[in-house]
């Protein structure tokens, strides 16, 4: 079977892998012929081209700059790549007939792409839902014109419409998609939580990663990934604040995103020597040290009306990391992070319960390794990218999806 993977993300195999990059080689190693296309920011100055890494045919598309950059530039390299993918999918993969589309959100203005390869080739169209856009973007604000939202909304509408199959990511996000979206037919949606690929443990690991970054003797809570609007770190330096007089305890933020700088200035300003904040560290090294932390850290922003489940929890569960979450009311993250036995939430501003959670982990040791090891134990039997493969393809491909 001939797959096609429709990604923004940038497809990196050997030096950034990720979820969808581990589905791929999923895919291959299942003996079906992968193809991925994706973007290729015009900043970099080359020309749309392909590239091969082990048996797997990326498709580089040049487009305008989709990352660090302005919303306006954003907004319009986002409409420009229907056009632009079309034209390039025609050209470079005109002699390949597509049985499957798999397409991960965002972004929603992938559909019409899809819906040509569908006509083309009679293929089938799988939409991994990981990002409810546009509500998600206008329930924190960065979307308030109403015009806007109603045209990604009608995008949004179409992106189901024209998708077989619909993997969702929690039991809420499908009962959101069929509350919100009533033409949807029930048949269409179903659970395909996230995944991860299971390694052995590495050299590296022998390694005294706290040692290195000068934690020792910390327990250490650590958030690793995007510091933006969706995840209110805000609240995150609230709890940092009620606990600044523990000098055994470190907040380790690790990432990048729009909000980093005023992060760092509201450490600086509030004096939080318990706070740490890196951009970078490399990747072997983020493994070792985020296996050898105490507590892994959730937060998404309180005014979120749609149920996020955010990707880095799988990373946590797969160190043994028991979790503290600080969720918006509306998700149901935490009855998962209940049914898997692997964490402690709250409310996204109820400071009095963040601190009691932090403090059941901090003063018992077992209870977080205990914890640590459940999310592991969930994750192997839930979230492997085999379990993601097995999902998506249940039964044979024309009966699946017919």
């Amino acid at each position: 079977m001939n797959v096609l993977f429709l990604m923004i993300l940038p497809i990196d195999i050997k030096n950034s892998p990720n979820l969808y990059t581990d589905l791929m080689e999923e895919f291959r190693d299942r003996g079906h012929l992968v193809y991925g296309a994706t973007i290729k920011e015009k900043k970099y100055g080359e020309e749309t081209k392909i590239t091969e890494t082990d048996g797997i045919n990326i498709l580089q598309v040049k487009t305008g700059n989709m990352f660090g950059v302005g919303a306006i530039e954003k907004g319009i390299t986002t409409l420009s790549l229907e056009s632009k993918f079309k034209k390039a999918i025609n050209t470079y993969f005109n002699h390949v007939k597509f049985d499957l589309v798999i397409m991960p959100t965002p972004p929603i203005t992938f559909a019409k792409v899809v819906n040509y390869i569908k006509l083309r080739d009679n293929a089938k169209s799988y939409l991994i839902l990981r990002d409810i856009f546009p509500q998600n973007a206008k329930d924190i604000g960065l979307i308030k014109n109403n015009m806007m939202y109603n045209f990604f909304r009608r995008k949004e509408k179409y992106m189901y419409h024209i998708s077989d199959r619909i993997g969702c990511m929690s039991q809420g996000n499908i009962d959101y998609v069929k509350k919100y979206n009533p033409e949807v037919s029930v048949d269409k949606l179903e659970l395909l939580p996230n995944w991860i690929k299971l390694e052995d443990e590495k050299e590296n690991l022998k390694i005294d990663f706290k040692e290195k970054y000068g934690l020792t003797g910390k327990i250490v809570c650590v958030f690793g990934g995007n510091i933006g609007w969706p995840q209110e770190l805000t609240f995150l330096l609230e709890l940092a604040k009620a606990y600044k007089y523990r000098e055994d305890l470190i907040f380790l933020i690790i990432g990048k995103g729009v909000l980093k700088d005023y992060i760092e200035k509201e450490v600086i300003n509030n004096n939080l020597s318990n706070v740490i904040i890196r951009d970078f560290i490399p990747r072997d090294d983020y493994e070792g040290l985020l296996k050898q932390c105490d507590i892994g850290l959730i937060n998404l922003d309180r005014r979120f009306t749609i149920p996020n489940i955010p990707s880095k929890t799988v990373g946590y569960f797969a160190v043994e990391l028991p979790i503290l979450a600080s969720v918006d009311k509306n998700t149901d993250y935490g009855k998962i992070l209940e049914d898997a036995k692997a964490g402690l939430w709250s409310v996204t501003g109820d400071l009095e319960s963040y601190k009691a959670n932090l403090q059941k982990l901090l003063s018992n040791e077992s209870l977080r390794k205990e914890m640590g090891r459940n999310g592991r134990k969930y994750l192997e039997k839930n979230w492997t990218v085999q379990t993601t493969y097995n999902r998506i393809m249940e039964q044979d491909i024309d009966e699946k999806f017919d």
